[in-house]
Parts: C-alpha cells; sequence; structure tokens
C-alpha cells in the first residue's frame, strides 16, 4: 500500500473514531477532547495568536488541524500506525496528512463531482480554498 493511501486510511480511521459523518471536521473538538487519552487535552484559549495564520478566513482552522495533526503524529494511537514514519519529519507530509484529516477520503467520495473543486470544498470543509486545490490534486493521485 502506498505511503498516501496508509495516511489516508489513518485518518478515515480517527474520523470513524470520533464517529464524524459530515462536515466539517471538529478539529478544536478533537483537541480538546482526546479519546481514550490519545493526547493532553490541549486548552486552545491558552494558546498565543502568533500560532495562528489569518491569510484566509479558514486559515486559523488548518493551523489547529496541524496541531491536531502533530498530536496524532506524537500519540501512541499514531506511533502503533507508523505515521511518524510515513511522515519521517517532512513538513509538507504533515501538510498532506492535515489535509486529509479535515477533508476525509469517504466524505470526498460522497460530494457529486459538482461539488468537487476547490470552492466548493472550502466552503463545505471550512479550508482555504488553496488547500482545498491542493487536496484534489492529492486525492486524484490516490
Amino acid at each position: 500500500m502506498s505511503q498516501l493511501k496508509q495516511l489516508e486510511a489513518i485518518a478515515q480511521e480517527l474520523i470513524d473514531l470520533y464517529e464524524i459523518t459530515a462536515p466539517p471536521i471538529p478539529v478544536e473538538t478533537m483537541l480538546q477532547r482526546p479519546i481514550d487519552n490519545m493526547w493532553v487535552a490541549v486548552d486552545l484559549n491558552q494558546m498565543s495568536g502568533s500560532f495562528l495564520s489569518v491569510r484566509d478566513l479558514y486559515s486559523p482552522r488548518m493551523s489547529i488541524a496541524r496541531l491536531l495533526a502533530r498530536h496524532v503524529v506524537g500519540s501512541n494511537w499514531g506511533k502503533a500506525r507508523n505515521v511518524p514514519q510515513l511522515l519521517n519529519n517532512d513538513e509538507d507530509m504533515l501538510r498532506v496528512f492535515t489535509r486529509m484529516l479535515l477533508m476525509p477520503t469517504e466524505m470526498m467520495e460522497a460530494l457529486s463531482s459538482g461539488a468537487r473543486h476547490q470552492t466548493a470544498l472550502s466552503m463545505q470543509f471550512e479550508v482555504p480554498e488553496e488547500d482545498a486545490r491542493l487536496r484534489l490534486q492529492e486525492w486524484n493521485q490516490t
């Protein structure tokens, strides 16, 4: 199984574990309420504003989602699924994994073909259009 397919499966497993069935993915809640102590709960109120990117309406969600992805990587759950090895300390791969978490394959497949363009994905999943565009490219490669 390819590296991207493995990461897709892990992202979907996490979405299923949280019983999320529709976008947008509640990354804030996932960080604040880890299942089975997967990681230490994050108090987003204690975070510095400099941590969040504000280039786009949804850029702060991407920053929080990357924080979630980092918690998955460092968790025993993520280690048991070889996430650190799959990402190999590569920041670009972390961003790919983050987009998978925010726009999971099963939810992408459930969209009509007309809704599979960057503007619609951006609005549906509450992500910047650039990330929606990149996710579409990555999704089409798997």
